[in-house]
């Protein structure tokens, strides 16, 4: 009997052993999943919560953009010629150009992170070379360069190309052009960049800018770029 109760004892022991440690693994399971759940809760949290300010910022940024684009892109008036009413004009493109630049490296500054703080930057350091301001907008241009906007820091070194040009840097323009050619760029297209590149080398190299100039004719004919193209050779031929 006694050993009857003994195995009795020990099976339900063995039971209540099973049922704790079922009960345990349940516990540590829920406390996981509980743990896991809050840091989901605090990751989605977290990330909508930046993506609603991330928004609203480039919205931002969007309207302080436009605003400054008006004063960018207003007309230049002839001497006499009146301005539109509620219209903005300007009757000197410089002064156009340094308070387009104060607006829009306004925007840049307040709003870096965001596409359209960006484009300000870019539009500023445009300003900055319509004023000969060369090495400012170099570094703007240079704040540009990188980021996930490719197309934005294509147009950025076309911008350096031209800025080393006018700076008497060929050396430094040619590779920048170089590169842009096999960039693929939407915005700053490889006839474009061509053109350009072919008009550097006349002076150092004019048999490869003849070449580049021919290039260009083959492969995008009947275009203006083709035209250009033709007017180069033209000007090339007594040289060569």
């Amino acid at each position: 009997m006694s050993e009857h109760i003994s195995r009795k004892e020990l099976k339900h022991d063995r039971v209540r052993e099973t049922i704790e440690h079922g009960a345990e693994a349940v516990l540590s399971h829920t406390r996981i999943a509980s743990i896991a759940i809050l840091v989901a809760i605090v990751f989605l949290t977290g990330y909508y919560g930046w993506k609603i300010y991330n928004d609203r910022q480039t919205a931002q940024a969007q309207a302080a953009l436009d605003e400054a684009m008006k004063i960018f892109n207003a007309p230049i008036l002839l001497p006499g010629q009146p301005s539109l009413p509620g219209e903005v004009s300007y009757v000197d493109p410089a002064q156009r150009s340094q308070d387009a630049e104060v607006r829009l490296s306004a925007v840049a500054a307040r709003y870096p992170s965001t596409s359209p703080g960006r484009l300000a930057r870019y539009y500023s350091a445009i300003c900055l070379m319509d004023l000969d301001k060369l090495n400012q907008a170099s570094e703007e241009l240079k704040k540009l360069e990188t980021g996930s906007d490719k197309e934005l820091a294509a147009l950025a070194d076309y911008q350096k190309a031209l800025i080393a040009e006018r700076t008497g840097k060929n050396d430094q323009a040619i590779p920048i052009l170089r590169a842009l050619s096999n960039s693929g760029s939407i915005l700053v297209p490889k006839p474009l960049v061509l053109l350009e590149l072919a008009g550097i080398l006349r002076q150092t190299n004019p048999k490869e800018a003849i070449a580049l100039y021919e290039q260009i004719k083959k492969d995008y004919p009947n275009t203006n770029v083709a035209d250009e193209a033709d007017r180069g050779l033209g000007e090339l031929a007594p040289q060569s």
